[in-house]
């Protein structure tokens, strides 16, 4: 088996205390997830509901699930039972439905909004002006069931690390400028989840306090 425990433990070993490590386990089987839990991981991210729904009832009750990936809003009912974040809202239309679905299950569901900085077309999120207009609106602020906890943000999948940088402060500069306008008491309110396997050393030096790494500790995906 790939040496996940070794290959976690640099990983961890590398972060500075207080940013939170989501193992990225999509595509990776149970075995691999558990020999990360036997190490102490628990929090751990998935993109695919009925991948999810594959590996939730085999594997250990504390995990704490993140759904990484963009979001159908027919998919959200599936997982709204269970799931402990979602990393990637990118519209009040989902926003809303999330609402409804954690309702019907009633508990309350932890969410981010995804911004879109990077610059390119496949990436997922709302534009900066997008994401103010969505607060300013207000709705959001009569939904019970749901919990705005921070951003998130996929940097450009380029080598040019000063592109990289300047991406991340953006998103760290504009987390501080909607924590000040919306959230200045709600301590909830804290997560900056920016930073992959190949660019979270950049991303925890711009703020970031949730990185999301799959391939540095699980080796390549398993189909």
């Amino acid at each position: 088996m790939y040496d996940v425990k070794g290959h976690l433990r640099e990983v961890t070993d590398s972060l500075p205390q207080g940013v939170k490590l989501v193992a990225v386990s999509k595509f990776h089987p149970e075995e691999y997830i558990m020999a990360a839990y036997q190490e102490g991981q628990r929090i751990f991210g998935e993109s695919h509901e009925q991948e999810l729904a594959r590996k939730v009832p085999v594997l250990p009750q504390d995990i704490e699930w993140h759904f990484i990936g963009h979001l159908q809003t027919n998919k959200v009912k599936y997982i709204a039972p269970y799931i402990s974040m979602i990393e990637a809202v990118d519209s009040l239309k989902l926003l809303r439905e999330i609402e409804k679905q954690a309702a019907k299950a009633d508990r309350v569901v932890r969410v981010l909004l995804e911004l879109h900085i990077a610059e390119e077309a496949t990436k997922y999120g709302l534009t900066l002006d997008a994401c103010r207009q969505l607060l300013a609106d207000g709705e959001w602020r009569s939904m019970t069931h749901v919990q705005i906890c921070g951003l998130m943000m996929m940097a450009s999948n380029i080598d040019d690390e000063a592109q990289i940088a300047r991406e991340f402060q953006t998103a760290s500069d504009f987390f501080d400028e909607v924590k000040q306008q919306y959230f200045p008491a709600d301590d909830a309110f804290c997560e900056r989840s920016w930073g992959m396997s190949a660019d979270y050393h950049i991303a925890v030096r711009h703020a970031s306090t949730m990185v999301r790494i799959g391939t540095t500790i699980f080796g390549p995906r398993i189909y």
